[in-house]
């Protein structure tokens, strides 16, 4: 690879090894805007394409494409790909300390940003003292905004999306929307987040947000419950016919029979998942801000069966309060009286075993297709801003959670079976999970499996929307900041 062919006097080695810093500074728009082909190819259209955004003098871009040319004289192609991009770094890395040397004005071994601005301009592009300032700060090792010629070598090519803390302020997931099941892995906190106790005003924000999208969504989670026990082929309950039925017999008021404990539970269970979350990160041993998808993953999990696991008595109570008939119970406390007095302590933890079993492919999925989603709008649409926008959040947070539950729905129907067996009538012997699933496929066949579903999908948007909504105003009053 040779430089462009004539004298290399002052002027033309400044111009070609200024390159090295304007291909640095703008290699992360390039690169990810060509990502989207996966190529990872700059053209000279790439170029004139992504700095149409600045202003560029003409004769600079000239000198850009005509560099751009050089670089690929000897390739078929006729395109630069980032190993070419990288080699040529290497070869001019000794350039960049003349440059550097022919910028520096006042003899300081260094770049101020006055210095930067006015070189800058001599090439036909403004910018502004705080962008100055900015550009010098990402390559600056020792805080001085100032750049010596190994800051200007040691600047990183391509910073990878996915860990940059500040796209995790942006991407709330678990901590924003709640859809009445508190399986999804918890969301990441940003050091700064955890330093200044912004960490705790989310999940208060989020468990205020959550308790009111369960409230709102209460009679169709209840009718989800009913339809999950009740619900056979003799016994087709549909959402109107449930309706009217829970209507009848202990009006309307018991459409959110179920809902004191259900909103209850939110706090002790997103306390307790956190706690877990965090020890377990530290048990993993993993020293990044971030942690992998997979990471992510056996350490939401194993924090969801913890939580899962000292909360439990209270999902069996919001089963049978969700089932009771008027007048069977006085109120929380006295289920739990009667059940304990009636069933012994054991009862508390009918269905822990499909419930535990859940997590899995609840939050893995719900996790994969968030993450699926999130980094497939990134790719190709955040180049320029990590804020993805109220609707990108509300759709991927409403697919992913989706999607998470109908891979566990049927571990979900047989678990609130279970809880409710002491309470159906003319259930007598206690069925394990396994001998459950057999009986519902050949009583209902596979569909049996999803009874339920239908109410089940229906709050998911409503819920998803109330608590986005909700969670947003909390946050404001609570003076929690984004950035």
């Amino acid at each position: 690879m040779s430089l462009p062919h004539g004298d290399l006097n002052l002027l033309n080695l400044f111009v070609c090894s200024f390159l090295n810093f304007a291909i640095s500074y703008f290699v992360r728009l390039i690169f990810q805007t060509e990502t989207v082909s996966k190529l990872h190819q700059v053209t000279g259209l790439s170029w004139i394409k992504c700095t149409s955004n600045y202003l560029i003098s003409p004769a600079f871009l000239s000198d850009v494409k005509h560099c751009i040319s050089c670089l690929t004289e000897n390739d078929s192609d006729g395109q630069l790909d980032f190993e070419e991009f990288v080699h040529y770094l290497q070869d001019y890395e000794k350039d960049l300390k003349l440059v550097v040397k022919s910028l520096d004005k006042k003899n300081a071994g260094r770049v101020d940003p006055k210095e930067f601005i006015q070189s800058l301009r001599d090439l036909g592009v403004h910018i502004s003292q705080q962008h100055a300032e900015k550009a010098l700060k990402s390559m600056d090792k020792n805080g001085m905004i100032t750049i010596s010629s190994k800051d200007w070598s040691d600047y990183p090519m391509v910073e990878k999306t996915e860990n940059i803390p500040e796209i995790i302020l942006y991407w709330k997931h678990s901590t924003i929307f709640d859809v009445g099941e508190n399986l999804m892995v918890p969301d990441e906190f940003t050091m700064e987040e955890k330093l200044t106790g912004m960490w705790w005003r989310h999940l208060v924000a989020g468990g205020g947000a959550g308790a009111v999208s369960r409230t709102c969504t209460a009679p169709l989670d209840r009718l989800k419950v009913m339809m999950q026990v009740y619900g056979s082929r003799t016994n087709n309950m549909c959402i109107m016919t449930g309706m009217m039925q829970m209507i009848k017999e202990g009006g309307m008021r018991s459409l959110w029979r179920g809902n004191g404990i259900n909103v209850i539970k939110i706090a002790p269970e997103s306390a307790l998942k956190f706690m877990a979350y965090e020890q377990i990160k530290r048990l993993i041993g993993s020293d990044k801000e971030t942690l992998s998808i997979l990471e992510r993953f056996i350490a939401g999990s194993l924090a969801g069966v913890i939580a899962q696991s000292t909360i439990y008595p209270m999902e069996v109570l919001k089963t049978r309060l969700a089932l009771r008939r008027t007048g069977q119970y006085a109120g929380i406390s006295d289920c739990a009286k009667q059940i304990f007095r009636r069933e012994g302590l054991g009862a508390f933890y009918k269905g822990y075993i499909p419930n535990m079993l859940g997590i899995i492919p609840y939050a893995g999925i719900d996790l994969a297709v968030y993450e699926t989603l999130k980094n497939s709008y990134l790719q190709q649409f955040g180049t320029n801003s990590s804020d993805p926008g109220v609707l990108v959040l509300l759709a991927c947070g409403t697919v992913s959670s989706t999607c998470g539950q109908l891979a566990s729905y049927p571990l979900a129907l047989v678990r609130t079976r279970m809880q409710a067996q002491a309470a159906m009538e003319g259930s007598q012997q206690q069925v394990s999970m396994s001998a459950l699933f057999r009986q519902i496929l050949q009583t209902e066949g596979p569909t049996g499996l999803y009874r339920g579903l239908a109410p089940n999908f229906l709050k998911v948007i409503p819920a998803v929307s109330i608590s986005y909504v909700v969670y947003e105003h909390l946050k404001t009053q609570l003076g929690v900041t984004s950035r």
